[in-house]
């Protein structure tokens, strides 16, 4: 395999735990988040969407998804789903910051588009930010 395809493929095995990490989200948070979330939960579904296709054109057999994931921490109410939002959130930045030093043209591209992406909605669930989003070598 490619670089390339191997950070697709990463990227979408993150993209698989995110859509089901937002699923735990989803039950946990507050009324108040919830549009926030249920918007990032069809975000990443895109996302993951497009990546299938992305390692399919880069000539690879995509990544099925798990029947399930474990969580960092459990998750019994809306402040820790809060947190699961935002490392989740976290966690895809840093695949995506891999595939765009793996990429480049289009794909690079968007997979930067991905990574501000990420980027913003962590610093809206934290709360705040961190200097370098995606690159944990730097944060």
């Amino acid at each position: 395999m490619t670089a390339a395809l191997d950070a697709a493929q990463a990227a979408l095995a993150a993209e698989h735990a995110a859509v089901y990490g937002y699923g735990v989200v989803g039950g946990r948070i507050g009324a108040a988040r919830r549009g926030e979330a249920t918007a990032a939960h069809t975000a990443h579904r895109s996302r993951r969407d497009a990546l299938v296709r992305t390692v399919r054109d880069l000539g690879g057999e995509p990544a099925a998804s798990a029947a399930g994931y474990a969580l960092p921490y459990a998750v019994p109410d809306a402040a820790a789903a809060v947190r699961l939002a935002a490392e989740l959130e976290d966690r895809v930045a840093g695949v995506y910051s891999d595939l765009v030093r793996a990429a480049d043209g289009p794909l690079r591209r968007e997979a930067a588009s991905a990574l501000r992406e990420a980027a913003v909605r962590a610093v809206r669930w934290r709360g705040s930010g961190v200097t370098f989003p995606g690159l944990a070598e730097r944060a």
